[in-house]
C-alpha cells in the first residue's frame, strides 16, 4: 500500500496550509473577526474568498470547468484537513457545509438546466444553499423514507408543499433550497427532491434556533410550508427519488465533515503541544510529566486512526463504492476523537484552555455536535451491525 499523496494534490495541499496560517490563523485572536453567531465576520470574509479565488484554491471539489479545482475525494480530504485547522477555514474556500454537500450532489445529479440556474451561483459564492430534510418528532429525523411527513401534491405541472422542518443548518442566509418531502406511500419510492429559491412565497422561517454554539453561517432554522408551489421543472431526479438523492449527497457529505473536524483536532493538539512544552510544573516542563504524555499520545493516535478511516472511504468512494460501512466507521471515530482531543487540550491547558484566549473553548462547544450531525453514532454502529451480520467475515476483506 501506498500511502503518499500524488504530487499535484501535496501541492493544494501544501497552499491551503499556507493560506490557512498567513491569512486565516491570525484573525481567530481578534474579538473583532467574529460576527454575533461566533463566526468569521462578514467583512473580513469577503476579501478572503477573493484571495483563495486568485490564488486556484477555491471549491477543490468542483471540476474545473464549473470555476472549482477538479479534486478527487482522497485529494479532498487531504486538503479539507487543512483548512479544517482554522475554525474560519472551510467557509474561505468555499468547502464548508452545507454548500459543500449541495454542490456535489447537484453536480452528480441536476440536469444541465438546472446546475446552470441553481449550482453555478452557489459554486461562484454569490449565493448560499440549504437541504431541508430533517422534521419535528414525528417527522423525518434518521429515518426519512418511515418518518417524512412534508407533502408535495402534484397538480399539473407544478408541486404543492406543505409541511414543517427544523435544524435545517444555513436557512438564514441561504438562497438556494433542496427539498425532500413525501410524494407517495411507497416504503422505498415515497419520497421526492426539490429545488426552491428563498424568494418563493408559501413559505416561512419561523425561527432560528438558538444552540450550544458556536453556529454555522445562516444558524439552524425552522421552516413551514403552507402552499409552497414547486414547477415540476424544478424537480430533482425522478418522481420517488428523494432518499436515492439523500444517500448520493450523505455518503460523502459525511465524509468531508469528517476531513475538517480532523484538522480542527490537530489544531486543539497544537495549541495544547505550544502550551506544555513552555509551562513548568514541579520542577519539570508540563511536556516531561508522564502522564501528560500518556493524555497527549493517546489523542494523538485517536487522530490518526481516524484520518486513515477517512483516506480509506475517500478511495473507495474514487473507486466509484457506496463505501457505506468505511464512511459510518470514518463518523464514528472522528466524531469521538475530536471531542477527546479538544477536551485534552482543554486539560492540558488548565483554566486557560477553559478561557476565550484561546479558540479552545469555541471547539469543545461546536465539537459536541459531530456525534449528532449526519447520522447520530448509534446509528451508524446500527449501520455496521447490520452489515457485519450480512457480510461475515467478509467485512474484512482487504478488495
Amino acid at each position: 500500500m501506498d500511502f503518499r499523496l500524488a504530487p499535484e494534490i501535496d501541492d493544494y495541499r501544501r497552499r491551503v496550509r499556507a493560506f490557512v496560517g498567513e491569512h486565516i490563523l491570525p484573525l481567530e485572536a481578534d474579538p473583532a473577526s467574529y460576527d454575533g453567531h461566533e463566526n468569521i465576520a462578514p467583512a473580513l470574509l469577503a476579501p478572503l474568498q477573493e484571495r483563495s479565488k486568485a490564488e486556484g484554491l477555491w471549491a477543490l471539489q468542483i471540476p474545473k470547468a464549473r470555476g472549482g479545482q477538479g479534486l478527487s475525494v482522497v485529494g479532498m480530504a487531504a486538503c479539507y484537513e487543512e483548512m479544517g485547522r482554522s475554525i474560519f477555514g472551510p467557509i474561505v474556500f468555499n468547502c464548508a457545509a452545507p454548500d459543500d454537500g449541495n454542490m456535489m450532489v447537484l453536480e452528480k445529479v441536476a440536469t444541465e438546466a438546472q446546475k446552470e440556474r441553481w449550482l453555478q451561483p452557489i459554486v461562484d459564492g454569490r449565493v448560499r444553499s440549504a437541504f431541508a430534510m430533517t422534521e419535528p418528532s414525528p417527522g423525518a429525523g434518521s429515518d426519512p423514507a418511515g418518518m417524512m411527513r412534508t407533502q408535495a401534491e402534484r397538480r399539473g405541472d407544478r408541486w404543492v408543499v406543505n409541511g414543517h422542518k427544523w435544524f435545517i443548518t444555513g436557512a438564514g442566509v441561504a438562497q438556494h433550497f433542496i427539498l425532500v418531502a413525501r410524494t407517495s406511500d411507497d416504503s422505498r419510492k415515497g419520497l421526492t427532491a426539490f429545488l426552491f429559491d428563498r424568494d418563493q412565497p408559501g413559505w416561512e422561517i419561523l425561527r432560528r434556533i438558538p444552540i450550544m454554539g458556536p453556529e454555522e453561517h445562516g444558524g439552524h432554522c425552522e421552516l413551514r410550508f403552507d402552499g409552497l408551489e414547486i414547477p415540476d421543472e424544478n424537480r430533482l431526479m425522478e418522481v420517488g427519488d428523494g432518499l436515492k438523492l439523500t444517500q448520493i449527497r450523505l455518503g460523502t457529505a459525511r465524509l468531508t465533515h469528517c476531513m475538517r473536524w480532523l484538522g480542527m483536532a490537530e489544531r486543539a493538539l497544537e495549541i495544547a503541544g505550544d502550551y506544555i512544552r513552555d509551562r513548568n510544573s514541579f520542577g519539570a516542563k508540563l511536556q516531561d510529566h508522564e502522564g501528560v504524555q500518556w493524555m497527549l499520545g493517546e489523542a494523538a493516535m485517536a487522530i490518526e486512526v481516524g484520518r486513515l478511516l477517512t483516506m480509506k472511504a475517500a478511495w473507495k468512494l474514487d473507486r466509484g463504492e457506496r463505501a457505506r460501512k468505511e464512511v459510518s466507521m470514518a463518523k464514528i471515530q472522528v466524531a469521538d476523537t475530536l471531542q477527546k482531543a479538544v477536551d485534552t487540550a482543554i486539560q492540558l491547558c488548565g483554566a486557560r484552555g477553559y478561557s476565550k484566549d484561546t479558540p479552545l473553548e469555541w471547539m469543545y462547544r461546536y465539537a459536541r455536535q459531530a456525534r449528532l450531525v449526519d447520522g447520530a453514532s448509534e446509528v451508524h454502529k446500527m449501520v455496521l451491525a447490520r452489515t457485519y451480520m450480512g457480510e461475515g467475515r467478509d467485512f474484512w476483506i482487504w478488495s
